[in-house]
């Protein structure tokens, strides 16, 4: 059992923010992996795949960044997961702009949706994926960046950082222990 979130807003007004990393991610691993997102459950949309018989969950939590945590309990319940079988997919605005960093655990950082996470799950060890949008050119206050739209100059830096995290997504949801999958995409 493997379950994949990816964290980010539900509204289309938000889709193409930098706080929707997550869910970019998570639905560009979603199609890797030849499913889509038909259920309703847990506060989130849901896509279910199967890997060498091993059911895996993609989720995208319908509460609202700050609230991520609720969705994550009730997934992990309902399917039994635990902390290793679980991948959390966020941007990270202590990252470098198009660049991705992997741990197998941490802290919330700076990053609401991770602290909800935490707070309600009360677990830290678990695999993360976080794509960087720092950007040293703009000066604004962090919660307008993160809800600002992806710049069209960035875009394809941007579309190249979720297809590398939605590919180590896939060998997470493959089966793959994160050193490995951190060794090969951490570079």
């Amino acid at each position: 059992m493997r379950l994949i979130v990816g964290l980010g807003n539900p509204e289309q007004k938000y889709e193409r923010t930098f706080h929707n990393m997550g869910f970019i991610v998570c639905a560009d691993t979603a199609q890797k992996l030849g499913v889509s997102f038909k259920k309703k459950e847990c506060e989130s949309s849901v896509a279910e795949a199967y890997i060498h018989g091993e059911k895996v969950i993609l989720a995208r939590p319908t509460t609202y960044m700050n609230n991520s945590g609720r969705a994550v309990k009730q997934l992990m319940a309902k399917y039994k997961v635990t902390p290793d079988e679980l991948l959390v997919i966020y941007d990270d605005f202590d990252v470098p702009k198009g660049k991705i960093r992997i741990r197998a655990a941490g802290s919330a950082g700076t990053h609401n949706g991770m602290r909800s996470i935490i707070a309600e799950t009360g677990l830290t060890n678990f695999a993360r994926i976080r794509v960087g949008i720092r950007d040293t050119e703009r000066n604004i206050p962090i919660i307008d960046y993160v809800l600002s739209e992806v710049r069209k100059e960035d875009y394809e830096l941007f579309a190249a950082a979720c297809d590398k995290a939605a590919e180590a997504a896939v060998c997470f949801a493959q089966g793959e222990a994160i050193d490995r999958i951190m060794n090969r995409y951490n570079g």
